[in-house]
């Protein structure tokens, strides 16, 4: 019979968080040689490697299994402690991985409250890409595009968030006087969030588009959408106001985008996570289509 030993455990989730053998020492307080003695005993235990040895260390397909366990096992040891009037250091901890449209536009405040009771650790990553972090182990639970259930996770929809072509009103009058013909497309300049983003090809579909200017981060891509530097897709949770305030025209309203929202999490008793996925669900349910 295999025993996992927690200290083992502990140093395989401290490698993959930090990179590095040495990190992971430093992070747990430890020398260099007590995490690879752990490791050696860990792979030994279970007869298969679970970490490529290098600068970042990796950790194998058995090692991502692991480390989910023993991410698990943290959140429960944590929420026991709590349970027990013993949290002193031990908040149970909550690694959430957003797109970032919706850490910007409806998630964050719900959030804020849930950093009351749990500490957060919220990443940013884009739609389809989300829950490559949630397979992983990375992170407990995600806000994502995708709607099949990681294995060892189950999903849940949110709703949907509208997406329209928008642009400043300059840019229209200049590169649109005739509307967004696919002549006029080929050669006006396109925003794109970045190198993941496909919300602008599926809007352009067969179409050839302009030159590309890539704008990683939400805030800045509306302002440089409002500035005249392309045109993008934004969500209306986000175009809002400066539509009305007419910073922004949507210039092709008939051929908006909605993309599905769903949070996934992983399948285990945690109070914690339950309590944040039930008020994610909430703010969902008021903001969302």
């Amino acid at each position: 019979m295999v025993d996992l030993q927690p200290d083992q455990l502990r140093a395989l989730d401290a490698i993959a968080t930090t990179g590095t053998f040495d990190a992971a020492a430093q992070h747990l307080g430890v020398t260099p040689s007590a995490i690879s003695q752990r490791m050696r005993a860990l792979e030994t235990s279970v007869g298969q490697v679970l970490v490529r040895r290098g600068r970042p260390a990796t950790l194998t397909a058995p090692g991502e299994v692991l480390v989910r366990h023993a991410r698990h096992l943290a959140l429960q040891h944590a929420e026991v402690l709590a349970e027990l009037d013993l949290t002193s250091g031990s908040t149970p901890e909550i690694t959430l991985v957003i797109t970032g449209d919706a850490l910007t536009t409806w998630a964050l405040p719900v959030l804020a409250e849930a950093s009351s009771w749990a500490r957060l650790e919220i990443l940013r990553e884009d739609q389809d890409h989300s829950i490559d972090l949630l397979r992983d182990g990375t992170a407990v639970a995600a806000i994502t595009s995708v709607p099949t259930a990681v294995p060892g996770c189950r999903s849940t929809p949110l709703g949907r968030m509208r997406y329209r072509p928008m642009a400043s009103p300059a840019f229209v009058e200049r590169w649109f006087p005739g509307g967004p013909t696919a002549t006029a497309l080929a050669v006006a300049p396109v925003l794109v969030f970045d190198r993941k983003d496909d919300l602008q090809d599926r809007y352009l579909g067969r179409r050839r588009g302009g030159p590309r200017h890539y704008v990683p981060a939400s805030h800045e891509f509306l302002r440089a959408v409002g500035l005249g530097m392309g045109w993008g897709m934004l969500p209306d949770l986000q175009s809002h106001d400066a539509e009305v305030a007419g910073r922004l025209v949507g210039f092709d309203d008939a051929a908006s985008l909605t993309v599905p929202q769903y949070w996934q999490q992983w399948r285990l008793h945690s109070p914690t996570l339950d309590r944040v996925a039930a008020a994610v669900r909430e703010a969902a349910a008021a903001h969302l289509r």
